[in-house]
């Protein structure tokens, strides 16, 4: 299960809506590759379609869809969003990384 905030909430849908997708049909597709500073990275994108093999989830009315693979270095993970003069935009607070960039945006297991 993926949680999201109530402020990363608020900015997926404004971006949903910038970008012409819809928050209540349209998923946040959330997943890991490889690269990045410390071995894996976070990819987040918006879809309109999801596969067979893809996990389903909904939380904070947020709908997201993860691949299997990336599923599992992703259990538990909680979506933030961090704005302001200092802020990183969207942040993964993830319980399975056992080592975090300065960035925020690759981890390692």
């Amino acid at each position: 299960m993926i949680q999201v905030s109530e402020t990363a909430k608020q900015k997926v849908i404004n971006l949903m809506t910038e970008e012409g997708f819809d928050a209540t049909t349209d998923y946040v597709r959330v997943g890991v590759k490889s690269g990045g500073c410390s071995g894996l990275s976070y990819e987040l994108n918006f879809d309109n379609k999801k596969d067979d093999a893809d996990k389903v989830f909904e939380d904070n009315n947020v709908r997201i869809i993860v691949d299997k693979k990336s599923f599992l270095y992703l259990v538990g993970t909680v979506l933030e969003y961090s704005g302001g003069l200092n802020g990183k935009g969207f942040v993964f607070n993830n319980p399975n990384a056992q080592r975090t960039c300065g960035c925020g945006e690759s981890f390692s297991l």
